[in-house]
């Protein structure tokens, strides 16, 4: 006989297929962080194919790599040594064994250029962190919490953006010295203010989406928030400026060896090596030459693939 209780599950005949219909399930967190970095996975990809469909980003690119690899790899390319002098040949005209030719005291001047670059890529990498890990942090504090702190910080940053970037760089290099250190950090102080304006923009338009709501919801603190979630999503203009910022750096650096304030020799840079030769424009032209063209070069590569990275990461400009 069929009673009532028999429609009744009992605890026992409980299966996971069996559930009410008001029964929900959740999905585990492991799996929502797998959706979220595969999202952001295809988003990467997708700015990678918009930048290989841009032809000059991608050469600007291949020079990049190309100056990167070279300076690398400089004991192994470099012909001579960047400091054995040979004052026998002094100032001489390219040829087969001195390829760009020798500056006013007998040395290599592709082999100082090859080791150049590393110089002047250390110095425009370095100072560009420097910039974006202290500027980029002033400018999220200041986006995520306004008010009072705000106002401090940039009016901090008014005052020195007040100051132009290479005259604050010559002040800082005058009062502590030359140097490959001083002048990196010299050139990353000059132009935090410029990343703390970028990232604090950045910030104040992610910090109220409404991911950002969710992620309070649950729980998370000011700082998992900011790290995990706002600079993230903040990266697109950083990247593009951090680009074009190096090039710029590289440029001001060699404009304090220009002036004898950067980087002293015997340290190969194009700069000091522009500068050494000025002298010589009218009898030995290579001397100052090709140090330039190598600036100029290696400035033109950054701003092609600065100005891509810029098409590439910016949503509106989807091809």
């Amino acid at each position: 006989m069929r009673t009532e209780t028999d429609d009744i599950p009992q605890s026992g005949d409980e299966h996971p297929g069996d559930l009410p219909a008001n029964h929900y399930t959740v999905e585990p967190q492991a799996r929502l962080s797998d959706v979220d970095t595969g999202k952001r996975r295809s988003q990467w990809a997708e700015v990678w194919r918009r930048l290989t469909r841009n032809r000059t980003a991608m050469f600007g690119l291949v020079i990049v790599l190309l100056i990167i690899f070279t300076a690398i790899f400089a004991d192994v390319i470099a012909p001579h040594s960047f400091r054995a002098q040979n004052l026998d040949r002094i100032a001489e005209p390219p040829s087969r064994e001195f390829l760009l030719g020798t500056d006013d005291l007998g040395r290599d001047i592709l082999s100082r250029i090859i080791f150049g670059a590393r110089v002047s890529l250390q110095v425009g990498f370095i100072a560009v962190s420097i910039s974006i890990m202290i500027g980029g942090t002033l400018g999220a504090i200041a986006g995520f919490y306004g008010g009072r702190l705000d106002n401090v910080v940039m009016r901090v940053m008014d005052v020195l953006l007040a100051i132009p970037s290479i005259l604050l760089a010559i002040a800082i290099v005058s009062a502590f010295g030359g140097g490959i250190v001083n002048v990196m950090v010299a050139v990353g102080i000059s132009y935090i203010p410029l990343y703390a304006r970028i990232v604090k923009a950045s910030v104040i338009s992610v910090k109220e989406q409404e991911f950002i709501e969710a992620a309070r919801a649950v729980g998370a603190n000011d700082f998992r928030i900011i790290v995990k979630h706002i600079l993230p999503n903040s990266l697109a203009p950083i990247i593009v400026q951090g680009t074009l910022g190096v090039a710029t750096a590289i440029l001001s650096a060699a404009g304090l060896s220009f002036i004898g304030l950067g980087i002293q020799p015997p340290t190969p840079e194009w700069g000091a090596m522009l500068s050494s030769g000025r002298h010589l424009l009218r009898t030995a032209w290579h001397v100052a030459t090709f140090p330039g063209i190598a600036i100029m070069i290696t400035i033109f590569a950054l701003n092609l693939l600065g100005d891509g990275l810029r098409d590439a990461l910016d949503p509106r400009l989807k091809q």
